[in-house]
């Protein structure tokens, strides 16, 4: 789990790019999930909160340069 002090630290490019990490593992968990080879569940819903977190920083960056 990322905590949010670690993301605001970053860079809006390399949040960028943690997301996309992020999108590739929560497509892989769900392939997993989907054939039944999941061994955390949870997972799943954690990476999605990351992404949502990403994404969340990312806007406040964004607002903050205007």
């Amino acid at each position: 789990m990322i905590k949010s002090n670690e993301l605001r630290n970053m860079t809006v490019e390399e949040i960028r790019i943690k997301e996309e990490t992020l999108k590739k593992e929560l497509y892989g968990l769900r392939s997993e999930a989907e054939a039944g080879r999941i061994e955390k569940p949870h997972k799943i819903n954690d990476v999605r909160r990351d992404i949502a977190r990403c994404e969340t920083i990312i806007q406040e960056k964004m607002n903050a340069k205007k």
